[in-house]
């Protein structure tokens, strides 16, 4: 025993006495939790209002409770705070909680993006669409008024009660009527809207494998899934039987419609021999024009062409290509499609 305090007594004399820069580190360093007074660690330090507790206008700061302070709210904080996460399906409008817009990310529909613009969604916002706005420009002197145009639907006329409270009758000449064209602002620009590329496999009626060479090379072409289509009769004439799938349809949006058009424009069409062009009559009065491809064609895709022999050459089939514009005529979506590329010949009808 006195061999160890004669130890402990010499390491007490040689050990370095603590700074008070170690007390206010082991200040810190301790527990909120422990009731351990912290006067003689600071009476090294200098004084401030901030060492003595107080601020600015000498109140006291007291503790800092985040279960007080919500208590004491008394509403509830904004939805932002809350990690909410939108159901998955769609539960009408009265339910309580209603899916986010895709645009935000917290939605399952958020898609990040788009990073970078196809080349020819640029040349559309930085020179089509402003060309188009001068070709389409049409000059009023001032005090000019548009010329009043009649009811496209007609009213009964006559004092038969049999008249009375009917609805309008169609228009003349057809019962369905066709798009108004407003004149053309920096409003409402005609644009692409999306391009439909489907293809009738009539292989298929005997043999399964045309449809999915078919599929392949639709997914090859538009970098998409094809989607395949039921018949919903049986036509005894054709061979057909209800259910069986002969059609496949690829709807492009987007960026990845785009590059498709971009790919057909400047590598197929060019490559097609005494191709005269689109049909001038194609349309269907509403903005959207069709086009064809046959077999030999489609091997023109850069996709299937560095790939050739991977698909039966008997079992590509043809496709028709579909460009959904928002113009409200044919006139106005074939400037459109004319200043990407696409030519058109014989008599444009409107």
């Amino acid at each position: 025993m006195a061999v160890q305090e004669v130890t402990s007594a010499f390491l007490k004399r040689f050990s370095a006495r603590p700074s008070p820069l170690q007390h206010v580190w082991a200040a810190q360093c301790r527990h909120a939790s422990t009731n351990v007074e912290t006067g003689q660690e600071t009476q090294g330090m200098e004084t401030s209002d901030f060492s003595e507790g107080q601020n600015e206008g000498g109140q006291d700061i007291g503790r800092f409770d985040p279960a007080g302070v919500a208590r004491k709210r008394g509403r509830k904080l904004p939805p932002s705070r809350y990690q909410f996460r939108s159901p998955r399906y769609y539960r009408g409008p009265l339910h309580p909680h209603q899916p986010l817009k895709p645009s935000d990310p917290a939605s399952r529909e958020f898609e990040a993006g788009p990073f970078s613009l196809p080349r020819l969604e640029q040349t559309y916002h930085d020179t089509l669409a402003s060309d188009y706005m001068v070709m389409a420009y049409q000059h009023h002197p001032p005090g000019y008024e548009a010329p009043k145009k009649g009811d496209r639907l007609r009213p009964w006329v006559g004092d038969s009660p049999y008249y009375k409270n009917r609805p309008l009758r169609g228009p003349r000449g057809g019962d369905v009527l066709k798009l108004l064209r407003k004149p053309i602002t920096f409003q409402n620009v005609p644009q692409l809207e999306r391009v439909t590329v489907h293809t009738m496999v009539k292989g298929a009626i005997d043999d399964g494998a045309y449809l999915h060479v078919a599929g392949m090379v639709l997914q090859a072409i538009t970098n998409m899934r094809a989607e395949s289509h039921a018949a919903k009769r049986s036509v005894a004439g054709f061979g057909i039987r209800a259910g069986q799938h002969l059609s496949l349809t690829c709807d492009l949006r987007g960026e990845t419609m785009y590059h498709f058009l971009s790919k057909l424009v400047d590598v197929v069409l060019p490559k097609i021999k005494d191709w005269p062009g689109v049909k001038g009559s194609s349309g269907d009065s509403s903005g959207d024009i069709a086009l064809g491809l046959r077999p030999e064609d489609m091997t023109l895709f850069p996709e299937i062409e560095v790939n050739y022999d991977m698909y039966p050459p008997r079992m590509i089939p043809g496709c028709h290509i579909i460009v959904h514009t928002s113009a409200t005529n044919e006139q106005d979506a074939r400037v459109l499609l004319s200043q990407i590329g696409i030519p058109f010949y014989g008599k444009l009808i409107n």
